[in-house]
């Protein structure tokens, strides 16, 4: 963490702008939400800075609006439940900019917290337009990034703001360049990489980067089929990528060599389709029907899998084993996330829809830490800057 964070600038009766990602999973019916882990991982800065007594304006996008207005993406939901969590009022505007925001973040006081209507109401804001920048920018004296899940993003409330303000971290920032930093840098040993979802190609740059580093690679998810494929297993109807076979040969070979263990699954289970309806069936991997899918790894392999990790001192897991929304698909995911929330090691999930999997059966505090960063985590640990982080003050630099 070479950036300078909220702890390192006087904010006392100031102005500041806290880039927030408060885009949290909504009920498409109801509009309530449905997970507030992200709201919560910011309340730190937050705190801080209400007790340090800085005005709070927070900037987050919700969805994705694509440049227009729409009623169901407005902030106030998110205002109320972050109101529930602090205690106190968080005031809204009708915009992210003009003199309507103004006029109500003028009136702020010492303590007061006032949350922005959805930044990506304005195309300028994924535009990275300079004129929507400034504005943002005019209505603060300092700029703090608390939003790691959008850092790889180059929008105007990311970087464009900081070339009119000084910018620093937040204190969850702070922490996902802590512990993602941490595991590329000095792991404690072993060190084993759980590794799922859907596509290799989606993660490639990461998988290349973090393959490497581990001792034990563990492959589940709708890419293992990828992997078997490459060991010339018949796969039926499951979701492979061809164009990756090649890729998924030279990471096993790559991880032979190092003497690290790269495991796939030894069974699986198959359904017909990603449905409810379908039935799950176990099988070994040399016995995959033609007409099925891999939608889980098997029991034994979720067994196995858990036996390699006994005795690493870090895990990195990112990526569902199976269809995790479909009970009979979630077999191996869930095994998977209560071994780690038991396991004596520290335990780093990557954010995404791995961070849903541990928030939703009630095992996120059993971990050292939970990224809120999807793509960002990705490309962070695939050795990329990003360019959230890149904006920010290094260290040492002196400000006022």
């Amino acid at each position: 963490m070479n950036r300078l964070t909220v702890r390192d600038i006087d904010v006392r009766g100031k102005k500041v702008f806290v880039r927030v990602d408060f885009n949290v999973p909504l009920n498409e019916k109801t509009g309530a939400i449905r997970d507030d882990s992200r709201i919560k991982a910011s309340l730190p800065t937050i705190t801080y800075l209400i007790d340090n007594g800085a005005k709070v304006i927070l900037g987050s996008h919700l969805g994705r609006p694509d440049g227009k207005v729409l009623k169901d993406l407005r902030m106030p939901v998110i205002a109320e439940r972050l109101s529930q969590l602090i205690g106190r009022p968080v005031a809204t505007t009708p915009d992210s900019i003009g003199p309507e925001v103004t006029r109500v973040t003028e009136k702020m006081k010492a303590g007061d917290v006032t949350l922005l209507e959805n930044l990506r109401f304005h195309p300028e804001e994924e535009a990275n337009n300079p004129d929507f920048a400034r504005e943002l920018a005019g209505l603060a004296e300092i700029y703090v990034d608390d939003a790691f899940g959008t850092a790889h993003r180059k929008h105007a409330s990311i970087t464009g703001i900081t070339e009119h303000l000084p910018a620093v971290a937040g204190l969850l920032m702070e922490r996902e360049l802590t512990y993602l930093g941490g595991i590329m840098e000095n792991p404690a040993l072993p060190f084993g990489g759980i590794f799922g979802g859907l596509k290799i190609s989606d993660k490639l740059v990461m998988l290349e980067n973090i393959i490497p580093r581990v001792d034990y690679a563990l492959i589940g998810g709708c890419m293992a089929a990828t992997f078997l494929k490459a060991r010339n297993y018949d796969v039926g109807l499951s979701l492979y990528e061809d164009d990756q076979v090649a890729t998924a040969t030279r990471l096993m070979e790559e991880s032979a060599k190092k003497g690290a263990c790269l495991l796939l699954p030894e069974d699986v289970v198959v359904g017909t389709g990603v449905s409810p309806e379908a039935k799950a069936t176990v099988v070994d991997i040399g016995n995959i029907p033609a007409d099925q899918m891999i939608l889980d790894i098997g029991p034994r392999s979720a067994g196995k899998f858990c036996e390699q990790l006994q005795n690493c001192k870090t895990v990195f897991w990112n990526g569902p084993l199976g269809v995790n929304e479909i009970p009979q698909f979630a077999g191996g995911t869930q095994t998977l996330a209560r071994f780690l929330a038991g396991l004596d090691a520290t335990v780093i999930i990557g954010g995404g829809s791995t961070s849903e999997v541990v928030t939703n059966l009630g095992l996120a505090d059993k971990m050292a830490f939970v990224s809120t960063g999807g793509g960002a985590s990705l490309k962070f640990l695939g050795g990329q800057k990003l360019p959230g982080v890149e904006a920010l003050l290094p260290q040492k630099t002196p400000v006022s």
